[in-house]
């Protein structure tokens, strides 16, 4: 702003100046002119000394900044386990149950429980295997 008046005035100046063609007022249209660009150059100087501890200033910041390194490994993580089958499921629980039902049904109860522990297995994974067919 301060830029732009000074602009104006010496063009005013120059202009006044350009009317009456006497060398008093030349001499003094001269001496205004220097002093704008005189006053413009202290300007810019002052900008620039205030952009050049801006610059210092965020420099220092920048110092001041804590980083943080991280160099440790991450801790191994636990692989995850494997999860049962529904076929494998159901031939357990088909097992279990099909020998218990065999031992209670049976007269002999040895021969019952592993004739219904198959039996119980082999219609559980079957069943297990239809209902992991059905999910996907």
């Amino acid at each position: 702003m301060k830029n732009l008046v000074m602009i104006i005035a010496t063009v005013g100046v120059l202009s006044l100046s350009s009317c009456k063609n006497t060398d008093k007022q030349a001499v003094i249209a001269d001496e205004v002119q220097q002093a704008t660009i005189d006053s413009m150059k202290q300007v810019a100087e002052k900008q620039r000394i205030i952009d050049s501890m801006k610059m210092v200033n965020a420099n220092a910041q920048k110092e001041k900044e804590v980083v943080v390194v991280n160099n440790q490994a991450p801790a191994a993580a636990t692989p995850q386990r494997k999860k049962w089958s529904g076929a494998a499921k159901g031939a357990v629980i088909g097992a279990g149950v099909g020998a218990v039902t065999g031992a209670v049904v049976s007269e002999k109860k040895g021969e019952g429980a592993l004739i219904g522990g198959l039996a119980g297995a082999a219609v559980g994974a079957g069943t297990g295997a239809i209902i992991d067919d059905k999910k996907k």
